[in-house]
This record gives structure tokens, sequence and C-alpha cells, in this order.
């Protein structure tokens, strides 16, 4: 079920209306009807897929009460790398498979010998990337007591499950999200119109920007040979503009669709477009996964703690492993690779903590030092969507090359004038919200009249640009 279709626009209400006025002061049964609720919202997609989740829920369920039952060291640790097992198990079978007996057939190619391993037809379940990460912590957080394992299986299916993050994020973790299915939950209006507010502008995000620039970026990178530089610029630009606008909008949307029924999750994006550095920006984009590499993995693998080798052998595996998480492709894992290039000179000079503040903190416009930092990084992360973006290594390659080989000229396919102005109304809004945790959180600080002008503009655009439904990039990782 999409967030910007008409079922879920009948869905929400409905679980809404029965949650907060048939089950106001009935805990069990609000959480049993998030249960119920999510099962159907991630079903509507393929419901022979909610039996890994159901399974995924019994198992890790499971090893906690195990986990809380053992003392013994050598035990609880074979219960932990029995979840781990399962849980990566299942993700890689349904996500790798199929890649890595390519790469291995491709692999046997280079010295010149052919072998035919048989591919399964495998369809990827929506959202395992997210819900496995999500078990994951809870699984790890009991092991290393820092969560007491829980006995309310009903409050952790619904953790498991719960419908407005489980496809796309953000990744939550169970010392956060699970402890607030076991308080009883009040209608708060101001968080609701918080919410509403929230999930106005992840539509926004979605419907208005990421689509329009999805249309004409699809375009550009499935014909690039036959565009101009220009216009193979302003195709990976678009792209650049998609993946935030498709992604953070889910992220605002199911943060929004939260804080409706009582809850608070995490911010997953945090401005990243305004970023002056590498490091910044990777502290501002997909927050929510980025942290999770840095707690069970980075962490885990000694973290800063040790010399500078073992900085940059870290580094360069959460960047790898990072990519990797997004698809079985080369292409992203190039793309973590390529970021960690980028990475690299700030470690080296241990400046990677230097932009921690926000961005013209103390004043309406950046100084000169800001926008050229900014524009700096933007181009490197642009350049790296590219490979992010592309079929394969060698479209990605072949792409970069036209933009340096072929001259720059008129623009050769007609792109509405509308949507460059889109853009920038967007990055006017974002850049006047920067300090807030959404762009238009704190609308209320403006007259009345003024801002439900705003609201009604956004919700005309909607409907101005509504058309066919277009699935959310992050479904597909």
């Amino acid at each position: 079920m999409l967030f910007n279709s008409i079922e879920f626009a009948i869905f929400l209400p409905i679980v809404f209306f029965i949650y907060w006025f048939i089950f106001p002061k009935k805990l069990k049964l609000q959480n049993l009807l998030i249960v119920g609720a999510s099962y159907l919202f991630y079903g509507w997609w393929d419901w022979r897929f909610l039996s890994l989740i159901i399974f995924s829920t019994f198992i890790d369920f499971t090893i906690g009460f195990l986990l809380k039952k053992e003392q013994a060291p050598i035990k609880r640790k074979i219960y932990l790398w029995v979840s781990i097992i399962i849980n990566l198990g299942f993700l890689g079978f349904f996500k790798y498979y199929n890649f890595f007996i390519e790469s291995f057939t491709d692999a046997f190619l280079l010295f010149g010998k052919q072998i035919t391993p048989n591919t399964l037809n495998i369809i990827l379940p929506i959202g395992i990337s997210f819900y496995t990460f999500q078990t994951l912590s809870y699984t790890i957080d009991v092991y290393k007591k820092k969560l007491e394992p829980t006995t309310n299986f009903i409050a952790f299916a619904a953790f498991v499950s719960f419908f407005p993050q489980l496809v796309a994020g953000p990744i939550e973790r169970a010392t956060n999200l699970l402890p607030q299915f076991y308080k009883k939950r009040h209608f708060d209006y101001t968080q609701a119109v918080l919410g509403l507010r929230q999930i106005l502008w992840g539509l926004f995000k979605k419907v208005i920007i990421a689509d329009n620039c999805a249309k004409y970026a699809n375009i550009i990178f499935n014909d690039y040979s036959d565009y101009d530089s220009g216009t193979l610029i302003i195709g990976a630009i678009f792209f650049t503009f998609q993946i935030y606008g498709d992604f953070s909008g889910y992220s605002d949307i199911a943060i929004g669709t939260s804080r409706l029924f009582g809850f608070d999750l995490m911010q997953n994006f945090a401005y990243p477009y305004f970023s002056r550095d590498i490091a910044e920006f990777w502290r501002r984009w997909h927050i929510s996964l980025s942290t999770w590499f840095r707690d069970y993995l980075y962490i885990p693998l000694g973290g800063s703690k040790g010399g500078m080798k073992m900085k940059i052998r870290n580094t360069f595996i959460i960047f790898l492993v990072s990519g990797f998480w997004h698809g079985a492709n080369w292409t992203f894992i190039f793309w973590g690779f390529l970021n960690a290039i980028y990475f690299l000179p700030l470690l080296l000079q241990n400046k990677n903590r230097v932009n921690t503040n926000i961005v013209a903190e103390n004043s309406w416009l950046p100084n000169i030092k800001e926008i050229i930092q900014m524009l700096v990084t933007f181009s490197l992360t642009v350049l790296a969507w590219i490979f992010f973006r592309a079929d394969s290594l060698t479209h990605a390659f072949a792409y970069i090359s036209h933009i340096f080989s072929n001259k720059a000229g008129t623009i050769s396919l007609l792109i509405p004038k509308e949507i460059p102005y889109l853009i920038i109304l967007f990055l006017f809004i974002e850049w006047l919200g920067r300090k807030s945790k959404f762009a238009i959180e704190k609308l209320q600080i403006i007259p009345k009249y003024l801002r439900w002008l705003f609201y009604l503009g956004l919700i005309l655009l909607l409907f101005l640009y509504a058309g066919q439904e277009q699935e959310f990039i992050y479904f597909q990782f």
C-alpha cells in the first residue's frame, strides 16, 4: 500500500478512528490493532511475504526470552548468532543470491571458463532490509544488556511490523520504539497537527519534487547517448533531488503518521544538501541507517580508538557495506567506495567533525566560504548519485564520459519551465526551516491566514500534479 495512494487515504482514517474512538483506553487492543493494520498494509503488495515478518518476529522474541534466562557467555553468544544468521540469511537469499551467482560466473569468464549455474526468479520482499535491521537491533541490545527483553508478544510484533515505517524506515532502535508500545497513549492535538503538517510536506517532496524529477531523470539516463553535456548534468541533478524528495518524503510521511498514533520516531534526514563537507552530509543523510552501522558495526570493529590504519579500514568497511545494503549491484558498492574516498581526506586531517552545527546558524544567509563548501559537497554528491542511479558500472562511466566529451549547448530535452522553479521553492522552504526537524514544523509563528494559504497552496499543487502512483525508490532496497 503506497502512502500516495487512494487506498492509504482510506486506510489511515479508518485505523485512526478505531484506534482513538473505539480503543482509546485499551492499550492491548490498540497494539493488536496496529499489528493487524500493519499486516494488512504490508500484505497489500504480496500477502505471501507476511510469513517472513511473522517468522522473524517469533525468532527474535524467542531469542530475547532465551537470552533473559541464560547467563553463560558461550550460550548467549550462540543465541545471538542464531538470530543474526537467520535474519541475515533470509536477507542474503532474497536480495543477494542471484548477485553472487552472476558474479561467480563472471569471475570464471575472466579465466576463459564458462559455467552455467542456476539462477532463481526471486522476488525481493519489500522492506526486508529495513525490518531485518530493526529486529536485529533488539536482539543485539538484549544480548549487550542495554535492553530488558520483552515478555509482551503483541507489543513486540507491533514494534517489528509498525506500518508507518515498516517498508522504508526510519530503522528504529528497539530501545526507542519498543518501550512506546508499553505505555498508555493519549491523543495529543498538538502532535496530531504536527503529524498532518509533516505528512503534507512529505507528500509535497514525493509528488511534486521527486516524481517530476524522476520523469525526466529516467528519460535522460535511459537514453544518455542522445543528449548533450548540459542535459546530462541536469539529469544527474534531477536524480539528486528525486532520491532526496522520494526518500526523505517517505520518512516525513512515516514520522508524521506515527505522531497521529502517539509515537515518536527518530529524525531520518536533516537537510543533507546544505552540508559543507561529506562527513556532515553523512550525519544528515539516512540518519537511522548511518547510526545503525556506527553502533552495530563500526564501533564493534574498533571504531576510532585504534590507529589511523584501523580508522581507515573501518571507514571503508562501513561505506562498502552501506553500498551493498542498498542493492545487489556493483554500482552500489562503487557508490559506497566513492563516498569513502570523499571521506578519506577529512579523516586523515582529523576534520571529519568540524561542521557539526547548522549552516549559517546565526544568520539568514551563508557566507562566501559556506556557499563554496556547500556547492563543492553538492557537486561531489551529484557525481556519486550517477553510480547509484546507473544500471551498471559501464552505464555510469559512459554517462560521465559523455558529460565531458560532448559540447555544452542548448538543452535537447524539453523540460517544463516550472520544474526548476518548484525545486527553487523547495530549497527556499527547506533553507528557512533548516533549524527544525522538518521544514514546515514551526509554521505557527506566522499569521494564521498566511499559514492556511500556504497549506492550500501545497494541496492545490498536489492535486495539479497528482497522476499515476509512483512507488518509492527505497522499496527496491
